[in-house]
């Protein structure tokens, strides 16, 4: 049985930052990921990172811009926490070799994004996440010696001893077959979103809330579910992100009219405010018949407002993007693009050290909720999430593995999942696949809990989702092999997918107000009365989620109306 001080489960930003933290502090570390490191979600952030740089900023600022964005859903201490270590960590990242794009006098480029007062978004064209995951991984290759890679190895549970603490997880080796058990003092949790829930998303195929739904079973609390970010801008064809970076370059959003809307929702932001006020704001104008495209279900980005030159050097993704998946070369014409599902605000609820209330257990990135995001995240934000409680989630587990004997483990757990496995493999081929399952999960989330929701369609998704469990028990798959078998882990992220959707419409339903990414057209008024506090969702006795409540924490921000 392998055996680790720090074991971190994911290797995106957040779970390459936690192993070169834990590894700097004297432990033995693994890293364990479904795909190879550089094939994580991660690689898609495009955007930026943001940051109080420039002399003009101040951390400050940038943390009341976040308390803001999140809607005054955002824990303040945690914000205070990102923002004030937020220059520092950019400042490492170009100290080790990311490439951040730099002005004509040789300083950090800064461009604007969504939501804030001044530039403070450091970027490397539109492929920032691209280019910090490469660093990163160079930088845990320089540390093989300490820290151990399981590259696509597939997570199936945790291991929560007698006594309530987290001291190891299940594993299946994708290539093989083969499932072990892995023993460690500190597990860290940084496995990414949940997107896959909905159809369609930016997120890639891996993003099937794994994570998420492995601590929700452990019996660990997830806090703001039901706070969904759409992003503004994704591809009409396909879903595909079109990076926030063209609005920070300029580009401008029309109607079928040619009008530049935002001007009615938000006069002084325009296309630079809050995604959640952006995303609404296109589809009120696609609901009222002033949308564009295929049944007018789309809204015009105009990219050529920004000079030509500056696209090809700023946003040379995007411009490929839009060549082989819509046929436009937007330096000469506008893309249509409408509101499309993007991040998880919430998560599994940790502390600002990334501890669950589960001993042993911690959480960092997407997989986390902490709460810096409220009820809605800033654009380039979240890469800086990621890195900031990374780190301090590495750094955390590493100082307890030190003091922690090795814990003993008995193969009960790996008996249980390989069970598991094999009755999957062994279902009759009859009644529904995984994909036609997944499938309808994502329409129905899509369709119910997305931009504007009510309680008659939330309930709808409710009932949906229920059934869905029912029936994902029996879904059947093809592959009964053991090299490379994706159709058994894609029946296991299934689940993990139908007990994460429950807990986002259960927390959607609850929280009768509208306050950041929840729009509710029956409770269109946010209620700080009854609702500035948190959602917990916990597994209840019966499997069902169980709604508990905690407080927002404020510090130096009251409350006020959100304008842009």
């Amino acid at each position: 049985m392998p055996e680790h001080d720090v074991l971190i489960i994911g290797a995106g930003l957040a779970g390459q930052r936690a192993a070169l933290a834990a590894a700097q502090n004297g432990v033995s570390v693994a890293i364990m990921s479904k795909v190879h490191p550089v094939r994580s979600h991660s690689v898609a952030a495009a955007g930026g990172i943001n940051a109080a740089i420039d002399v003009s900023d101040d951390w400050r600022s940038h943390a009341y811009d976040t308390v803001k964005g999140s809607d005054f859903l955002g824990d303040q201490d945690a914000i205070e926490v990102m923002c004030r270590e937020a220059p520092g960590e950019v400042m490492h990242l170009e100290h080790i070799g990311v490439t951040f794009h730099r002005n004509e006098r040789g300083e950090l480029d800064l461009r604007a994004f969504g939501g804030a007062s001044i530039n403070r978004t450091a970027y490397v064209a539109d492929i920032t996440g691209q280019a910090i995951l490469h660093v990163l991984y160079e930088q845990l290759l320089k540390h093989s010696s300490v820290v151990a890679r399981y590259e696509e190895w597939f997570t199936t549970s945790l291991i929560i001893d007698d006594d309530g603490a987290c001291v190891g997880v299940v594993a299946r080796d994708i290539r093989s077959g083969r499932i072990e058990t892995f023993a460690a003092k500190s597990v860290i949790l940084a496995s990414g979103g949940a997107g896959q829930c909905f159809k369609p998303t930016t997120n890639a195929l891996i993003c099937t809330a794994d994570g998420m739904a492995q601590a929700y079973r452990a019996g660990a609390p997830l806090m703001d579910m039901e706070m969904i970010q759409y992003h503004p801008t994704t591809l009409a064809e396909n879903g595909f992100l079109i990076t926030e970076g063209a609005r920070g370059e300029g580009a401008h959003l029309l109607n079928k009219d040619g009008e530049r809307f935002m001007s009615k929702s938000a006069p002084n932001k325009m296309e630079l405010a809050s995604r959640d006020v952006v995303s609404r704001a296109e589809q009120t104008e696609i609901n009222e018949g002033r949308g564009v495209g295929a049944d007018g279900k789309g809204i015009y980005l105009d990219i050529t407002v920004v000079p030509r030159k500056r696209t090809l050097e700023a946003l040379r993704e995007i411009v490929n993007i839009g060549k082989d998946f819509a046929g436009v070369d937007i330096t000469r014409e506008p893309i249509i693009i409408q509101p499309g599902q993007h991040y998880i605000m919430g998560g599994v609820k940790t502390d600002i050290d990334g501890q669950t209330p589960i001993t042993g257990l911690y959480a960092a990135g997407e997989v986390a909720c902490v709460s810096v995001h409220g009820g809605n995240r800033l654009g380039a934000n979240s890469l800086l999430d990621t890195l900031i409680f990374g780190r301090r989630s590495g750094e955390h587990a590493a100082q307890r593995a030190l003091s922690t004997p090795v814990p003993r483990i008995s193969d009960t757990a790996l008996r249980r999942d390989a069970k598991m496995i094999e009755e999957i493999i062994a279902r009759p081929r009859s009644g529904r696949r995984v994909s036609e399952i997944k499938e309808e999960l994502g329409t129905t989330m899509n369709s119910h809990c997305a931009v504007f929701r009510d309680g008659p369609g939330l309930q709808s998704a409710y009932e949906t989702v229920r059934r869905l469990k029912e029936e994902a028990a029996h879904a059947y798959i093809d592959d009964s092999g053991t090299v490379f078998n994706q159709d058994v882990l894609g029946a296991i992220e299934l689940g993990y997918m139908l007990d994460t959707a429950e807990t986002i419409v259960a927390a959607a339903i609850e929280r009768t107000e509208s306050r950041g990414a929840q729009f509710r057209t029956d409770f269109p008024e946010r209620n700080d009365a009854e609702w500035l506090k948190h959602i917990n969702t916990t597994r209840g006795a019966n499997g069902e989620p169980e709604i508990s409540y905690s407080p927002v924490t404020i510090t130096q921000w009251q409350p006020e109306e959100r304008k842009y």
